[in-house]
């Protein structure tokens, strides 16, 4: 695959859409790392937002006041030492993004329409120069709907749950009940919400990473990147 990767012309876009908690943003970080592209985390965006208008105290059902500030609203994602850093307005948020209180809201500031609009025109702005891979839940239907690569991973609820309870665990934060409840709400707000609704792309592949380890799908994923980029070069 060092071939597909090695010019600009020869990288693709690669679209990971799914669920809470079915592994988009670990497994699209591991893509990315195969193939020397570039990963762009879409849900770190709309986590960043949710904490800046947390901070404010602006609830999402403000949605002229959130308007009013959208314009002001910059976000970055850096690489770091440790991974991806989140940076909003100056300041590093990524630990403090992934809070139960930003996690409890995030779908609510997403259904903004104005609020998607500010971040999926920057999120188009990162993907122009093409070796990008994008996770998120409208990716390949709305964000980069001309992506060559387009995968839709599920897992079970209770797989879900049991993967986020582990990365949770050490804060005592949640029970693993309320943790399966939480998400199967999430899947409800996402699959409802008028703006981008969370469904699969007619031409992503389905994949459903319940029985899978992280290198399986990691695997996967990239072998279907390599066989796009043979078939591309035998037309």
């Amino acid at each position: 695959m060092a071939s597909m990767a090695s010019t600009a012309q020869d990288k693709i876009n690669i679209a990971i859409d799914g669920p809470a908690g079915a592994g988009k943003s670990t497994i699209a970080r591991m893509v990315a790392g195969r193939l020397s592209y570039v990963y762009v985390d879409t849900g770190a965006m709309y986590r960043a937002a949710t904490w800046y208008f947390q901070k404010l105290g602006v609830s999402p059902d403000e949605v002229d006041k959130i308007l009013q500030i959208v314009p002001d609203l910059d976000i970055d994602l850096l690489p770091g030492e440790h991974g991806q850093q989140v940076w909003v307005n100056g300041a590093e948020v990524t630990d403090e993004i992934r809070s139960l209180a930003v996690n409890a809201m995030v779908s609510r500031y997403a259904q903004i329409e104005g609020l998607r609009s500010r971040l999926v025109s920057l999120q188009r702005q990162m993907a122009l120069r093409k070796g990008v891979v994008m996770d998120g839940r409208d990716i390949g239907t709305t964000v980069l709907p001309d992506a060559e690569v387009k995968i839709y991973m599920i897992a079970s609820v209770e797989e879900r749950a049991h993967r986020r309870y582990k990365e949770m665990k050490e804060h005592n934060q949640i029970t693993f009940e309320q943790l399966v409840r939480d998400i199967a709400e999430r899947d409800r707000l996402d699959q409802e919400r008028e703006i981008s609704p969370l469904r699969q792309a007619t031409d992503a592949i389905l994949m459903d990473t319940t029985e899978m380890t992280l290198d399986e799908v990691t695997e996967r994923i990239v072998s279907l990147c390599r066989t796009y980029g043979s078939e591309r070069e035998q037309r």
